[in-house]
């Protein structure tokens, strides 16, 4: 069973207040790069999965989807998505990544955003959305990138010279890591790019688009801290085709 820490009361409620919490998508950086990334949602059956408070269950929907199933393991994060959703067509469930099964060809889009990484077996995960997605069917799904989760410190320091660095510890060994986040020991797993695009190969996907997300000028004009975010990549965006 993967850890559930956002259920723990002292990490929810300081997860609750991150931007991307509380103005939706609109409060992530990324969303933007993302929806490039997305196909037209009209008429398709998705699964969100880590769906969190909703929010992209909520989008897909407005964009047409016929029907939404939302998994994530937190129960305060089912809670929060069905007390804010008013829709038939989107059904939420508590459900283990880990362990969970979908029904063959029941999908036509399978999404996550900064689930994956929480998840030991990568490989089973994948081989399960694989066989739920219909033939040509996509996964279009965000993780912490593999460099930002090797980093030795949460955030660059300064060389001898003075010039930024972002110190990266045993990249090519792969795993859980360990890091405190709102809550110490929050458990992830750190798999090299290599192993994250090869598994999605491997499993009978088909590639199209791989992004390291930087944010742009106009973003980092309006948001300062986000300049950071030049320095090393914090996610990687992939989209791949069944």
């Amino acid at each position: 069973m993967a850890q559930n820490i956002y259920d723990n009361p002292h990490f929810f409620a300081a997860y609750s207040q991150l931007s991307r919490q509380i103005r939706g998508l609109d409060g992530a950086p990324e969303w933007h790069a993302i929806r490039a990334m997305l196909p037209t949602v009209s008429g398709k059956r998705v699964v969100d999965l880590g769906c969190g408070f909703g929010w992209a269950a909520r989008w897909m929907r407005e964009q047409g989807a016929s029907s939404v199933l939302g998994l994530d393991l937190s129960e305060n994060m089912i809670s929060r998505a069905k007390a804010d959703t008013n829709d038939r067509e989107i059904e939420y469930r508590i459900a283990d990544l880990e362990t969970v099964e979908l029904p063959k060809a029941a999908f036509d889009l399978a999404y996550s955003a900064l689930a994956f990484h929480y998840i030991r077996d990568f490989n089973r995960l994948i081989r399960m959305i694989h066989q739920a997605l219909a033939p040509g069917g996509e996964l279009v799904f965000t993780i912490e990138h593999p460099i930002f989760m090797a980093a030795v410190h949460p955030h660059w320091i300064a060389d001898e010279g003075g010039r930024k660095t972002w110190p990266v510890n045993r990249y090519s060994i792969e795993g859980e890591r360990q890091t405190d986040w709102f809550a110490k020991g929050v458990i992830k797993y750190h798999r090299t790019i290599g192993t994250t695009l090869n598994t999605l190969i491997r499993s009978g996907f088909q590639l199209l688009a791989v992004e390291e997300f930087a944010p742009s000028p106009e973003q980092i004009a309006q948001t300062p801290e986000l300049a950071e975010e030049l320095e090393r990549p914090m996610m990687l965006l992939v989209s791949a085709r069944r």
